[in-house]
């Protein structure tokens, strides 16, 4: 990296105030350090097109009725062999948690300054912290977002601990969440032909960490985006999207098909981890964020993986699914060695489970 480049994200970094800041300060032109290359792929597909439309799931009753959960897991399965993402309604988080939840990110970022910076960190050990693009030094562009991270599992976090404009929300959005991913985990297990705990039991759930992203309304956002196309780096994601702005896209059949806000539902898509351990069976896809002119928008991702004490444990392909003519395509490893290189290697469009197949 050279010097002018290092001296500038580092003049960035130091003003604690994120791209907010930026926004704040009227910039009508965005930094270059934002400007990303156009993609190839271009924009987003017509989602008014049906065959387009990531499938939504209503779990209204599956708790009651045997066929009913026979059909939601046919269609969860469905869902993560096409499409890698599916949208749960009826999931039993009330729609005014929901609403509190995304209210306490707003009010978080639009708080006092000078309050706000005593949070800025780029510790990972902190139970909160806040900062701008946690890739900041390591990636090629930066994106136009801000982002508090809680870690709610395996251990829930102190009240103490949680700034006062967002305490009550995180605490019991993170204990709805902890509820709903359990019951994910049995429908995903079941879908793979699985004992019910199986995925909880390799520990896929036990920890759960929490990003707020608020992305400000930006001057030139053909110019930049709010989050890089990736692919998570969990075995499972559960998103609480804005409840009006849209801008998040999912790579389908080659395309870009944008996923409209629904304000009672959640996004739910398989993460690179759950790719490896299915074999491939389960599909861990690109998505990414536009950058908007109206802002702000923010959204709430919950990171379903195994918890510290567990990063040295070995993970592999199940080995329910392999057979001489389906081997394995991973080798086994470690989450601190997949979450190290994914580290490293920043989100650059590229899966990084590429460099761990067989």
């Amino acid at each position: 990296m050279d010097s002018n480049r290092l001296h500038e994200l580092k003049a960035f970094d130091d003003t604690k105030t994120g791209v907010k800041g930026l926004v704040d300060k009227g910039v009508v032109k965005i930094p270059t350090l934002f400007h990303h290359p156009l993609d190839k792929f271009g924009k987003a597909t017509n989602s008014n097109n049906t065959q387009h439309i990531i499938p939504i799931i209503d779990f209204a009753n599956f708790g009651n009725d045997p066929k009913t959960r026979h059909e939601i897991t046919s269609k969860i399965r469905e869902a993560c062999e096409t499409w890698g993402f599916f949208q749960v309604v009826n999931h039993g988080i009330p729609l005014n948690v929901l609403e509190d939840m995304r209210n306490g990110v707003i009010r978080f970022f639009e708080q006092d300054v000078e309050v706000k910076k005593e949070l800025y960190s780029r510790d990972p050990m902190r139970p909160f912290s806040y900062n701008s693009n946690f890739n900041l030094y390591s990636s090629s562009a930066l994106n136009w977002r801000d982002t508090f991270v809680c870690s709610l599992a395996p251990n829930a976090p102190k009240p103490q601990d949680l700034p006062l404009v967002c305490r009550d929300e995180l605490l019991e959005y993170g204990e709805y969440v902890t509820k709903l991913g359990m019951t994910l985990f049995e429908l995903l297990s079941e879908a793979l032909g699985l004992h019910p705990n199986h995925l909880k039991d390799m520990g896929c759930a036990k920890g759960i960490l929490s990003l707020s992203h608020y992305y400000p309304a930006c001057p030139e956002p053909e110019l930049t985006m709010g989050t890089t196309k990736h692919s998570d780096s969990c075995f499972l994601t559960l998103l609480l999207q804005d409840d009006h702005i849209g801008g998040l896209q999912v790579f389908h059949q080659n395309k870009w098909i944008d996923i409209p806000p629904i304000p009672d539902a959640l996004v739910v898509n398989v993460g690179d981890l759950l790719q490896l351990v299915t074999n491939d069976k389960f599909k861990s896809v690109e998505h990414k964020v536009l950058a908007n002119i109206i802002g702000p928008r923010v959204s709430v991702a919950c990171f379903f993986n195994a918890d510290l004490n567990s990063f040295s444990n070995q993970y592999g392909p199940i080995k329910e699914f392999l057979s001489e003519d389906n081997p394995p395509k991973y080798k086994e490893i470690t989450i601190s060695e997949y979450v190290a290189y994914y580290n490293t290697k920043g989100i650059d469009g590229i899966s990084a489970l590429q460099h761990f197949r067989v």
